[in-house]
């Protein structure tokens, strides 16, 4: 079977993210003593970043009590904008740390008051070295475009994070997570319901993409990944914007793609959605959600049996692994998207 090295990088992730956990979890108590002079988060991102950014306000507002919110970075590199930011922790997230953008926001926030932290696959790169703390992701080489597996080692950079602020979480969870994505990946792969899936998706212009609370981020970067590596239309909405008015797009040609995390406070509304899509005409397709979401959907891929605080960690690989066989089923290079480079420069 033709294969890809965005495939074989998502086959990585098990043992990226045994490396960086295992790395990344003795540092609790230095961002302990870094946030303790700190009273709220900004995330400053952009892409996937952006979209692990997200997972990581969900997880730090519902589970340590701090605000969290994602910054505007013109506001810093367009306007020239100076912001009060004593008693926010800066956390800056960058795949390669070198996206000029990035490097000079966290510099603004730091001169605006902050507590700087950045995640990034780069050692030593200019986002690691303009931080007080830098928590270095262990994902080796990534050579596809799409990120894969230093998106899921963000988000386990991200955990721990959260642990540092203060979310109350047996770290215990988060050791597991590399063996659940190992098994997850076999899951998918021998899945029914991946075909079924894929081959739908080949006929339509695009879809609509799902979930709400700590799923909300996967459910962007699974958009994200259909757009750039598919080349489809693919709304990335919380399923209370989606019921606001955007449902309307939902029909034959349109499905929705549903993300939910086992035991979370948002599943119940996320099968209610599956229902009201079918009921309609549409196809909903599941991903994760249990037994619930599957037997709601058209067709639906296992989810990870994780605590909902590091589903994400493991939500997004039966995303992953359906996007990469979606593209070579359209005739596409995953690993190399048109228009696009693995550094990303923005203003």
């Amino acid at each position: 079977m033709t294969t890809s090295r965005m495939r074989a990088e998502i086959g990585e992730q098990p043992e990226a993210l045994r490396r960086t956990i295992e790395a990344l979890l003795p540092r609790v108590p230095e961002i302990e003593r870094l946030a303790a002079e700190t009273r709220q988060v900004l995330f400053i991102a952009r892409g996937s970043s952006d979209n692990a950014a997200v997972y990581g306000r969900y997880l730090i507002e519902s589970h340590a009590g701090r605000l969290a919110t994602l910054a505007a970075p013109s506001i810093a590199t367009a306007y020239d904008r100076r912001l009060d930011l004593d008693g926010v922790l800066a956390v800056a997230i960058s795949q390669s740390g070198k996206t000029e953008e990035i490097v000079e926001t966290l510099a603004w926030a730091k001169e605006c008051g902050a507590r700087t932290v950045a995640v990034t696959n780069g050692q030593g790169s200019p986002l690691a070295e303009a931080a007080e703390v830098a928590l270095i992701t262990l994902a080796g080489d990534e050579l596809a475009v799409p990120a894969t597996k230093t998106y899921t080692t963000q988000l386990a950079a991200l955990a721990v994070l959260g642990l540092g602020l203060g979310i109350g979480r047996d770290p215990a969870d988060l050791r597991r997570v590399p063996d659940e994505v190992e098994g997850l990946i076999r899951a998918t792969e021998a899945s029914p319901a991946l075909p079924r899936i894929v081959e739908s998706l080949a006929q339509v212009p695009g879809a609509v993409v799902s979930g709400r609370g700590i799923a909300f981020g996967t459910a962007l970067e699974l958009a994200l990944k259909i757009k750039e590596a598919c080349y489809l239309h693919a709304m990335g909405l919380s399923y209370a914007d989606l019921l606001h008015g955007p449902i309307a797009v939902v029909d034959d040609a349109t499905p929705a793609l549903l993300v939910a995390a086992e035991n979370s406070p948002t599943l119940p509304g996320t099968i209610a959605l599956a229902e009201r899509v079918r009921g309609a005409g549409a196809e909903a397709f599941g991903f994760g959600g249990g037994s619930g979401l599957a037997q709601a959907s058209t067709a639906a891929l296992p989810g990870p049996d994780l605590p909902e605080w590091v589903a994400p960690l493991g939500l997004i690989v039966p995303g992953q692994i359906m996007v990469e066989n979606l593209a070579r089923r359209l005739g596409i290079d995953p690993d190399v998207p048109r228009g696009l480079n693995k550094v990303t420069q923005t203003d």
